[in-house]
């Protein structure tokens, strides 16, 4: 996946959590709690059974768009299980495994999810483990890599458990794993610490071969909350077969940079992305003038953002593109309480900060879901305030931006993209010439953000572009 991967509301739990409709829990939460603030809200409810659905949490309206299979009723673990199954193509999934653990899960019942999936995880690990001992280089990367990805999969609806505290153990052991696959490959891998203001962002450089010869170089870039292992199958495995050195990052935000050292989002990507590209220029064995960034998610912002400043990139993938961060968390709220927001200054905008917090912070202490949700997605932000992080967003923004990329860059734009509808197409218009449009359809089975159903179809059509535009 992206697995389900932190885009605003838009990558990190299940539906009536988040990623599709949390967000427009959060929203009804909100009207009802800040009548101050708004003047009218809408919120549809869906029926779901009082024993799959926490005590007090809101059910959400599952997104109106349907895609094939519809393993599961709940729209979130429909996604992040096609993400599972999508994810076999570069095997760090087997579809047996896959559907053993989707036997256990009860519909909207998050405990289910997470107990199935870290069970399949552990066993996986254990396989892994039993293989390495015996000296099964091949079998213990194989175990490694799906295990790494089922400790993922699980990792996401835990804060919707009654334990949360689960979220950074199971994050940690999906880590462990993935650089456990990476340490066995029959590649070249370096661990490495890019240089970053006063710290380093941890990664790894995964090589062609061993001849040190220089090569292009893509740069894997995460989204907002995508476990490390599913940037192999969103573009890693794809490129090395290519020709093409890897290099994985963990940015501000993102999983080690997240959860080992508290950094935290941020807009200006382009801070982020020039040290990474003088990395690689300090190399012998990169090609300077082929370097291409590729971004997943909510990196269909960061990456184009990066874009219009760093101006040494060859080539830039945004999958999908997205140039307004703020409307996966603002779409549903009350247009009375953004106005307000937005509008004050001074001591009048502390008041209304003030007010929509402790409105927040009642809802949350009623809701699970509003909890559970607003909590690992304002995280990131490294913030525990609402209001903070939609001021914030603003920021989060490429108009008047956009329209000084000066390399190419293409934009996926897959049909029953949810969580940043239209973004692409628009974010092409605000780029011009240098933009090229990547249709995806269900026709092809490569629908829905990030085509997670759709890894071979996908790669073929990036890879292709990119080995265009680089002249190779």
């Amino acid at each position: 996946m992206p697995a389900i991967d932190l885009p605003p509301f838009e990558d990190l739990f299940p539906v009536a959590y988040t990623r599709r409709a949390a967000i427009g829990g959060l929203g009804a939460a909100v009207a009802a709690a800040a009548p101050r603030i708004r003047a009218s809200a809408k919120h549809q409810n869906v029926a779901a059974s009082p024993e799959a659905t926490p005590a007090g949490a809101t059910p959400v309206a599952p997104n109106a768009y349907r895609t094939t299979p519809q393993v599961f009723e709940y729209d979130s673990f429909n996604f992040e299980f096609l993400n599972v199954l999508g994810g076999t193509y570069e095997q760090i999934a087997d579809v047996g495994e896959a559907f053993a653990a989707a036997a256990g899960v009860v519909d909207y019942d998050f405990e289910s999810w997470v107990t199935n999936w870290t069970a399949m995880g552990d066993r996986l690990r254990a396989i892994g483990d039993e293989a390495d001992a015996r000296g099964r280089r091949v079998s213990a990367r194989e175990a490694y890599a799906r295990a790494s990805n089922y400790y993922g999969v699980a990792y996401w609806f835990t804060l919707g458990t009654s334990q949360p505290e689960r979220l950074p153990i199971l994050w940690e052991q999906s880590y462990t794993a993935f650089a456990d696959f990476l340490s066995r490959l029959d590649r070249p891998v370096e661990p490495v610490q890019i240089p970053y203001e006063n710290t380093t962002l941890p990664g790894f450089a995964v090589l062609v071969d061993d001849s040190r010869d220089p090569r292009p170089w893509v740069i894997l870039q995460n989204g907002s909350d995508g476990p490390n292992i599913s940037m192999w199958s969103f573009g890693g495995a794809a490129a090395l077969r290519r020709g093409y050195n890897v290099l994985f990052y963990d940015g501000p935000g993102q999983n080690a940079a997240l959860f080992r050292q508290n950094l935290p989002f941020r807009p200006d990507w382009e801070a982020v992305i020039t040290p990474v590209v003088d990395f690689l220029h300090a190399r012998p064995n990169v090609i300077p003038d082929q370097i291409a960034l590729y971004g997943i998610s909510q990196s269909g912002y960061w990456a184009p953002r990066a874009a219009a400043f760093e101006h040494r990139l060859a080539a830039v993938i945004a999958d999908p593109g997205v140039h307004d961060v703020s409307t996966s968390w603002t779409r549903n709220l009350p247009a009375e309480m953004l106005d307000a927001l937005y509008g004050a200054s001074g001591d009048e905008l502390e008041g209304i900060k003030q007010a929509i917090d402790q409105e927040v912070d009642q809802a949350r202490a009623q809701d699970p879901t509003v909890n559970f949700t607003l909590g690992f997605r304002m995280y990131p932000f490294g913030t525990d305030s609402l209001s903070e992080v939609l001021l914030g967003l603003r920021d989060y923004n490429l108009t008047g931006i956009a329209d000084q990329i000066q390399c190419p860059i293409l934009i996926t734009d897959p049909e029953g993209e949810d969580f940043w509808p239209n973004q692409s197409v628009e974010l092409a218009g605000m780029i011009g010439e240098n933009a090229t449009l990547a249709p995806f359809s269900a026709d092809e089975g490569a629908d829905l953000h990030c085509e997670p159903k759709a890894a071979g179809r996908r790669n073929q059509v990036i890879f292709d572009w990119l080995d265009d535009t680089l002249g190779r």
